[in-house]
């Protein structure tokens, strides 16, 4: 029997008696990170890395949790787990598994690009490679971060010059510190929804230090609102919250502005090429790095994705699992971004997450 097996329940160590990332109710889960396809309500027990702690109690109450830090060690009945830098989000991690000399990582959600937020990708090196593969296509290679904040920033000072109040879409976990820490704060000062305000918060209480943010509530003063930049969840696009500060000019970031046509679906002014997750390239490059006998594909393309992987010598397997659940993965607004706003709307009265102005 593999150490890790693909079950019913998610990822299975049936030596060490543990999850990583399941989808049912477990007694022991070790999480990759703290995105809502990955990290589910009702286990008994979880471990993550300790950057994740303040989120996954915002997101998932008061549960019994451990917190690690990258390369500690673990031993679950025999088996050593550890976790090691994943680049995907602040906290996401690989867990890298090992019992009598077999080695398996479990890469949940990564990219390879430093962001300048959260902790750069490490490559681990293992017999077998758990990989997501949600960009797995030639066609998704993505620009150096900073020649898209330079469009973003750019488009922010346009933006002013004609009395459009700026609003920019990005998910509430990843993409909004990402878009939050590379804006140029000289242009104004950064507002934001309720939703991504929460999660900025938890993460601030987890020691992270952000840029300067303003929470949208009823008090907040239009006019100076609209000098600013808004960051808001996929969520609020359409919704009377966003509509309060027309006239605007609305940018969405996502990796899947890459296609054509995505940008005019979701109704966006402007689309910015920009994702958590690794391109074409970064994958390859990321898998090879591993030196694994074996390479396991949870989500994305990874049908045409495996049979490319073989075809360059990488044993290569598709298998079915329940992540890819985020705003990411699909060109609608996630699940999770709905259950947030309901969560937030239903603290504060109101489906704006903090007001309408």
């Amino acid at each position: 029997m593999p150490l890790l097996e693909f079950t019913d329940k998610g990822i299975y160590c049936a030596a060490g008696k543990f999850y990583i990332d399941p989808w049912q109710p477990v007694d022991d889960a070790v999480i990759t990170h703290a995105h809502a396809d990955h990290a589910y309500v009702g286990h008994k027990r979880y471990l993550a890395h300790h950057l994740s702690r303040e989120v996954l109690y915002y997101r998932l109450g008061d549960i019994q949790l451990q917190t690690v830090e990258y390369g500690e060690k673990v031993i679950k009945n025999g088996v050593e787990i550890s976790l090691f830098p994943a680049g995907h989000v602040i906290g996401s991690a690989q867990i890298r598994v090992e019992h009598k000399g077999e080695v398996w990582v479990v890469s949940g959600d990564y990219k390879t690009e430093d962001d300048g937020v959260c902790t750069p990708f490490e490559p681990v090196k293992c017999h077998h490679f758990i990989s997501e593969c949600t960009f797995g296509m030639p066609i998704y290679k993505w620009k150096p971060q900073a020649e898209i904040f330079a469009d973003v920033n750019q488009w922010w000072a346009n933006n002013l010059q004609n009395n459009l109040a700026t609003v920019i879409v990005g998910y509430s976990l990843g993409k909004a510190q990402r878009i939050l820490q590379n804006l140029d704060l000289n242009i104004g000062n950064v507002y934001t929804h309720g939703v991504i305000e929460n999660t900025n918060e938890a993460l601030r209480r987890n020691g992270i230090v952000l840029n300067p943010t303003h929470r949208i509530t009823q008090e907040s003063a239009k006019d100076e609102v609209r000098k600013g930049i808004i960051i808001a969840p996929p969520s609020s696009v359409g919704t009377p919250w966003m509509r309060k500060f027309a006239p605007y000019s609305f940018g969405y970031c996502s990796g899947w502005m890459a296609i054509r046509g995505a940008k005019r679906r979701r109704a966006a002014d402007r689309g910015f090429v920009m994702s958590d997750h690794a391109d074409w390239t970064g994958l390859i490059s990321a898998i090879d790095a591993t030196q694994c006998e074996s390479v396991y594909l949870t989500h994305g393309s990874t049908a045409s994705f495996s049979k490319y992987l073989g075809e360059i010598g990488f044993d290569a397997h598709e298998v079915h699992t329940l992540y890819g659940g985020e705003e990411e993965t699909s060109p609608q607004s996630s699940p999770e971004e709905r259950e947030s706003s309901k969560e937030v709307a239903s603290a504060s009265g109101g489906e704006d997450s903090g007001g309408v102005i």
